[in-house]
């Protein structure tokens, strides 16, 4: 029962569509603006710093009070006596909400990319392997000026940075379940970085040539 509320309760934590959210609040469906992606990046893009932030923040802090809290909740609800493998908890309780952002029960399981969600996630799991990851995202967004490919870059090390932070075999193949989810979200703007046509910091504007692909 520990197993089962953790996971469902992490899915519903992660499902919370934070962007979705903060664009009615301003009156914009976001998933027919900028990219049509729910997510902080987007936010930023339609709704301004302010706003972004919070999406961004929002997410983030999906993602670690997943991991760092709902595994003990959940033992303390379900009554458990028994000795229970608290990091197998922790583990599905991370997988659970960047599986809830990514896929949103209340949007028709069209969610963002789960990268800060993930970075939350990370925050309580793998320290090292975030502060890694978000040392590659700063770089390679501040030499490209494409949030994408900063993104990209980051999901490609984490393994590496979980591996080099000795986490072990299970959160080592957390991380490179992580890596390859983010990739796979990121497959529309993959294409948009082949045919030239992906949204760059500062650059202009291009309205969402297919919303529902893109989230």
């Amino acid at each position: 029962m520990a197993f089962l509320v953790t996971a469902l309760a992490g899915y519903l934590l992660g499902s919370i569509p934070s962007g979705y959210l903060a664009g009615k609040a301003r009156g914009v469906d976001i998933r027919t603006a900028g990219s049509g992606n729910i997510g902080a990046t987007n936010a930023f893009r339609i709704l301004g710093r302010g706003l972004g932030t919070c999406v961004l923040l929002a997410d983030a802090c999906k993602g670690w009070l997943a991991v760092a809290l709902l595994p003990g909740l959940a033992q303390r609800l379900t009554g458990v006596d028994a000795p229970v493998n608290v990091e197998s908890l922790r583990i599905l309780a991370a997988v659970a909400v960047v599986l809830g952002h990514n896929y949103t029960c209340w949007l028709r399981f069209k969610g963002g990319k789960g990268i800060a969600t993930s970075a939350g996630v990370l925050a309580a799991l793998m320290p090292l392997a975030l502060v890694i990851s978000l040392t590659v995202w700063l770089l390679v967004c501040a030499l490209t000026r494409f949030v994408s490919v900063a993104s990209l870059a980051a999901a490609l090390v984490l393994p590496f940075g979980a591996w080099l932070g000795h986490s072990g075999g299970a959160l080592t193949g957390v991380a490179v379940a992580l890596s390859a989810l983010a990739i796979y979200k990121h497959k529309a703007n993959i294409q948009r970085l082949l045919a030239g046509t992906e949204n760059r910091i500062g650059g202009p504007r291009r309205p969402p040539a297919n919303a529902e692909a893109e989230q």
